[in-house]
């Protein structure tokens, strides 16, 4: 028989969740996808750098982006190994179901590599979270760990009248409660609360909800153990809640004064439309905002520079985005 986590939707999280919903909508509705896009690699790297920091990473922003470009870091070698790690499982967040465990242990494997001798594999033997060597969390047994973990993917892939934001909640806390592995146990958490948040809507791969974390990080760790204490992740879903309501705010922000050009068009269209084929007219229903002309404009552009591939003359010309 499969165990659900115990929690409770209360009016508070019925009304962020309504706030969130509103934020995103707004977002949608003024095609701030184009935007997210221009952001994703400034977005990510706070996200990693954030991620590392609340389990006591000391690079920063900079030093991690000049990681990315192959330029050389002066630090700790655990801090530049942990953050390579990071930055090749954020950069294949794509590949990963977050439905399934076994895309949970390539991920943990990848995150851990060369850090503890066992990443990818679940914990074989007990554990405990210290605070000023005093323990405040104990870990479920090492031998309950696989069926834990499989009665929470099970959770996640039912229920489907619970929102995904709800489930990526319910998902972060309950990792952290099992505690399934040696170490990296809270970024997988984050990692995992973030894929699930894609679910619910694709924008949040480009928004840095950790770096909110890390802004609160006393409070995420008060209400672990506060949750721990009452049994059930009602005040964790809380918190989780308004760390994500922040980020679409400040997201809000840092967009509003991106201006949109035909890089940042082709950009959202390839965001919106992949691989398919589309017509010039499919790509003004994108941006009803510019000319027939203007989007001629943009297509040639696209064209002539291999940013899409065209088939078709004059009105019946079609064009697709490459791999």
């Amino acid at each position: 028989m499969v165990t659900s986590p115990p929690f409770d939707i209360t009016a508070e999280i019925l009304a962020l969740t309504q706030q969130i919903s509103r934020e995103l909508g707004k977002i949608a509705g003024s095609r701030k996808g184009s935007a997210a896009i221009i952001l994703r690699r400034i977005n990510n790297i706070k996200t990693i750098q954030a991620s590392l920091a609340i389990e006591g990473n000391t690079l920063s922003v900079e030093q991690i982006t000049a990681i990315l470009e192959g330029r050389r870091v002066i630090g700790p070698k655990r801090d530049i190994e942990e953050a390579k790690n990071a930055l090749e499982v954020y950069g294949q967040l794509s590949s990963f179901d977050p439905l399934f465990c076994k895309d949970l242990l390539k991920a943990h494997s990848i995150m851990m590599r060369g850090l503890i001798d066992d990443g990818g594999k679940f914990r074989s033997s007990g554990v405990g979270v210290f605070a000023g060597g005093v323990v405040v969390h104990m870990a479920p047994p090492a031998k309950r760990v696989p069926r834990l973990i499989d009665d929470l993917f099970a959770f996640i892939n039912r229920n489907d009248d619970l929102p995904w934001i709800i489930k990526a909640c319910i998902f972060h806390y309950e990792l952290e409660f099992i505690h399934p592995f040696s170490d990296g146990n809270g970024r997988i958490g984050r990692l995992w609360q973030h894929l699930l948040l894609m679910r619910e809507d694709p924008i949040f791969e480009y928004i840095a909800v950790e770096t909110l974390i890390r802004e609160n990080q006393k409070e995420y760790y008060s209400v672990l153990g506060q949750c721990d204490k009452e049994g059930k992740s009602t005040q964790f879903i809380v918190f989780s809640l308004e760390q994500i309501l922040a980020a679409l705010s400040s997201f809000q922000a840092q967009t509003a004064h991106i201006v949109e050009g035909p890089k940042e068009r082709l950009a959202f269209a390839r965001f919106k439309l992949g691989t398919t084929w589309f017509s010039r007219k499919d790509y003004l229903d994108l941006h009803e905002t510019i000319s027939t002309a203007t989007a001629s404009r943009d297509l040639a552009y696209a064209a002539k520079h291999k940013m899409l591939k065209q088939e078709g003359s004059r009105n019946k010309t079609r064009y697709r985005f490459p791999n």
